[in-house]
């Protein structure tokens, strides 16, 4: 069965994913090994210390705004998220494809660090941020557009956006920053892959990408200087 899985041909979902009878969620899986590689490895290195971000340590060592997506504070942040992660993102990986994919969630990283320097009081500064919350907001954003796009229920998940953002309000030491500009870059970036004409799907995207990149970067230069 496995050896008849590999001779056959893979189709395209509707938005342009490459599916064939073996696929694996590669990058999702990736993402949630490194998680927990990453807070493994900091019971014998002070991973934490050299990873984590802050405003304050990003305006030195930029790197920190997409390292610290994959350290948690604790067992319970850490399945929290990576629970959530392998709920959307195989669907996710499916429907857009691998390099979308790997780029949403990046960039919703990204963009949940990106936030936090621009909405955290510079009083505040000092405070580190880790977590894959950021990327896992991007990820519901851009669920909920393709559910949409594809003509289905997408309540359930906007009713998990909206319980998560109180969340976010109310819980003390939780990022609210973090997790609205992850919202933000993944509606963004869903509502390109979901909408971009067929003709125009891997160009279009390639140039969102980077469009998008370049305007965090863009911003968060001008926020330090």
């Amino acid at each position: 069965m496995r050896e008849a899985g590999r001779t056959q041909r893979a189709h395209r979902t509707v938005l342009g994913g490459r599916v064939s009878p073996s696929s694996r969620p590669v990058a999702t899986i990736t993402f949630i090994a490194l998680c927990v590689l990453m807070y493994l490895a900091d019971y014998v290195a002070p991973v934490y210390q050299l990873f984590a971000f802050s405003p304050a340590i990003g305006q030195i060592e930029p790197w920190r705004m997409l390292t610290s997506a994959f350290l948690h504070a604790g067992w319970l942040h850490l399945l929290v998220n990576m629970y959530a992660l392998w709920i959307v993102g195989p669907f996710l990986e499916e429907m857009l494809g691998r390099w979308r994919y790997v780029a949403l969630y990046l960039l919703s990283a990204l963009g949940g660090s990106v936030a936090v320097v621009l909405l955290t009081p510079v009083s505040q500064w000092g405070y580190s941020v880790v977590g894959a919350s950021g990327a896992v907001f991007g990820l519901f954003a851009a669920i909920a557009v393709v559910l949409k796009r594809t003509g289905r229920d997408a309540r359930q998940i906007l009713v998990v956006i909206a319980i998560n953002v109180v969340f976010s309000l109310i819980i003390a030491r939780v990022s609210w920053q973090a997790h609205l500009g992850g919202l933000v870059v993944g509606a963004a970036l869903g509502f390109l892959f979901a909408y971009l004409p067929k003709e125009r799907r891997s160009s279009g995207a390639v140039v969102g990408v980077v469009t998008s990149a370049v305007v965090l970067v863009g911003v968060t230069l001008l926020a330090y200087a």
